[in-house]
């Protein structure tokens, strides 16, 4: 076990934690690249990324190439000397003028059991396919998407209840881990490293927008999981009177019920009961334009007449 020179990439919190990880091991993280600063906010003002935060609070030199196809870079990089380059979550691909630079290549974190789910949303994948399993992936990366050499994985078990923030946390903390140890045991991992099955491959496609509309006619169990996926990046959505409602908290029922799918079949002070294919969800946290999420108690009290047993979601802002 010795001690490397690091350059780190990556932009999102989930990458963020990673450098965390790393700034606090024995090895030194003398650069970290990362995209460049976007408009966010209400404002649409210049915000740094996550990683971008983090490295600065450590004194940590940062850069931010809009590409790193060019000899410029390569050479920026090359004078940074490093042993190896970590990526995790960069957002751009790296050419191979760069991935040959580092003197024990590039390894990516990937929250996935490669070559399950290789590609941009592995985390959201899994949910939606209503996978038991996933895990974190350590590989040596080539010029392809998620396709090199396995180091090392760690898999994490999904409960059924697990939203994407659930999984997203566990996967953190299964790759800060499995980080460590190949850093720690690089020099003969990279003796055993695997090929990887291109036969079992999937890709993981980044979610569109559209895939958060709630299909009422799938069963609750399908419906759910587009729940449970959504979570803190793009919520999975109904409308009910002309509003456009988030469902953020949801139960699977076996109770089936002869009312067209999306018909709101049964209400409490609690939850309401919606409708699906031989099947219904039992909602319990919703959120209305402009408004804070909220228990479905909370607008039951407010608004009484909204929840109302015959009504139906559906796809369509335009129905009653």
């Amino acid at each position: 076990m010795g001690k490397f020179r690091i350059c780190f990439v990556g932009t999102p919190e989930f990458a963020s934690a990673h450098l965390t990880a790393l700034h606090e091991s024995q090895h030194e993280v003398v650069a970290v690249y990362t995209q460049p600063d976007r408009p966010a906010g209400r404002g649409k003002s210049l915000q740094p990324s996550p990683v971008k935060r983090v490295a600065e609070t450590y004194s940590i030199p940062v850069y931010q190439p809009g590409s790193l196809r060019s000899v410029e870079q390569s050479s920026i990089l090359a004078g940074l000397n490093p042993d190896v380059l970590v990526v995790v979550a960069y957002g751009l691909i790296l050419p191979a003028d760069i991935l040959n630079i580092p003197r024990f290549g590039c390894i990516n974190v990937h929250a996935s059991l490669l070559p399950r789910w290789r590609g941009a949303a592995p985390i959201e994948r899994a949910l939606l396919s209503g996978d038991e399993e996933s895990g974190v992936t350590i590989m040596q990366m080539d010029e392809g998407l998620d396709t090199g050499d396995t180091l090392y994985q760690i898999a994490v078990p999904i409960a059924a209840t697990d939203t994407r923030i659930d999984l997203e946390n566990s996967l953190r903390l299964a790759g800060q881990k499995a980080l460590l140890y190949t850093l720690n045991n690089l020099q003969q991992l990279l003796k055993t490293a695997m090929k990887q099955d291109h036969t079992k491959s999937c890709y993981a496609e980044k979610l569109q927008k559209s895939e958060s509309l709630i299909d009422w006619v799938a069963s609750a169990e399908i419906v759910n999981r587009t729940v449970r996926a959504g979570i803190g990046r793009a919520p999975a959505f109904s409308y009910l009177q002309g509003n456009r409602l988030r469902i953020l908290q949801a139960t699977p029922s076996s109770d089936s019920f002869d009312q067209a799918p999306g018909t709101i079949v049964r209400v409490d002070r609690e939850s309401f009961q919606v409708a699906c294919s031989a099947s219904s969800l039992l909602i319990s946290a919703v959120q209305l334009p402009g408004k804070n999420p909220v228990n479905v108690r909370d607008i039951f009290n407010s608004r009484p007449d909204f929840f109302v047993v015959g009504k139906a979601l559906s796809n369509s802002d335009s129905a009653a």
